[in-house]
């Protein structure tokens, strides 16, 4: 668990190490525009709960409730936000892609090849872990799951060693506030899901060419099926979030307005940040909804181009089998086994039939193009 005191007003934020420590005194209640960061893991979390609870009615004279806890807890839970007249607890699902691998980049090995290999796993099941914060007015508490690269960033980021407070800049000024932090970190989530919808339009844009390229057997539907699955498992995620964060804002206009120019204005500062980060969730949903769109399409597409390929092959037999039954019907004419026959007892004769069946069939072939019931293409076969 590390424990860090943040100081916006001097711009210094004070390392006080993993905390609980044996040796340490009692964390005295933070002055007057500062704050703790106590962020642990799960597991830390829940092994030292009863520390955890000394420390928060020290600082802040009330405990977390007990079913707060259990959302803090709890591995499984969606993103939710509820709140007491002390603290509020904001749950917050970040994607975990630790343990999926790189995709592999798709080479020139024929369609139906390549379409296998863009099967990258940005749309298959999505990993993702909750991250539950416990906002206090002098103390945020974070649980974070373990090897959470949120947490480790924002450590690194607070404790820089160019992070002196004549070095910092505007752009990496310090939280003014346990609500600010939260936001911080809740932003950097959304992030990655922003990221990742852009490996997932690649791969539907790849699918698109593979799906509306005639020359393609596209028969790895499997793949389709996890994409779209995994758009719904997002479209889901997403919307959770929504509702939390909305939540969090319609709590915020209930908090009283000081009279102080410069608290109002922090108050101000955390909703414009709030709908900021309210702002990038909903360009992702609208981003997945897109997406969804595109793939169904693109589905559509494939089956009706599919369907109009096949419409070209009858027409072009069908319109063959045309020129040539008269053709037939003349042979089977002088096929019939009669003494008395047109044509056929005299020596030019063969001749003659045959230059009429070539004149019938090139007639009817000029007269079935001018009536594009057969084109050029179908004909030379290109399509297939």
């Amino acid at each position: 668990m590390q424990l860090l005191l943040i100081q916006p007003a001097t711009k210094q934020v004070q390392d006080l190490g993993t905390w609980p420590s044996a040796e340490a005194a009692p964390l005295p209640r933070p002055a007057s525009g500062t704050f703790y960061w106590l962020s642990c893991e799960r597991s830390e979390f829940e092994a030292q709960l009863p520390a955890v609870q000394q420390l928060l009615l020290s600082l802040c004279g009330t405990p977390l409730v007990d079913l707060h806890i259990s959302d803090l807890l709890n591995a499984q839970i969606p993103s939710t936000f509820d709140y007491t007249s002390d603290y509020d607890v904001l749950v917050f699902r970040r994607l975990d892609l630790t343990r999926q691998a790189a995709a592999p980049a798709p080479v020139s090995r024929g369609w139906r090849r390549q379409v296998q290999d863009v099967a990258t796993p940005a749309t298959k099941g999505l990993d993702t872990a909750p991250v539950g914060f416990a906002v206090f007015d002098e103390i945020l508490l974070s649980v974070h799951p373990s090897q959470c690269m949120v947490r480790a960033q924002h450590l690194q980021r607070l404790l820089a060693p160019g992070s002196a407070p004549e070095k910092r800049s505007a752009g990496t000024r310090l939280p003014p506030s346990s609500a600010d932090l939260m936001l911080r970190q809740i932003d950097q989530m959304v992030d990655g899901y922003l990221n990742l919808r852009r490996d997932m339009a690649k791969q539907i844009d790849s699918w698109q060419m593979a799906l509306l390229n005639p020359k393609s057997r596209f028969n790895d539907w499997g793949q389709v099926l996890q994409a779209r699955l995994g758009l719904h498992q997002l479209d889901e995620i997403c919307e959770d979030q929504r509702a939390a964060v909305q939540d969090w804002i319609d709590t915020l206009e209930t908090w009283s307005e000081d009279t102080s120019k410069t608290e109002r204005r922090a108050l101000e500062l955390l909703r414009i940040r709030s709908r900021d980060v309210l702002e990038h969730i909903e360009r992702v949903i609208h981003h997945v909804y897109r997406m969804e769109q595109s793939a169904e399409a693109a589905m559509q597409m494939h089956f009706s181009a599919q369907s109009n390929r096949a419409n070209d092959i009858m027409r072009t037999l069908t319109t063959l089998t045309a020129i040539f039954l008269p053709l037939n019907l003349i042979a089977a004419v002088f096929g019939m086994n009669f003494d008395v026959l047109p044509l056929v007892h005299k020596e030019d004769g063969f001749w003659w039939a045959m230059g009429a069946m070539g004149m019938i069939g090139v007639v009817l072939l000029v007269f079935f193009w001018r009536r594009r019931y057969i084109e050029k293409d179908s004909l030379l076969g290109k399509n297939d």
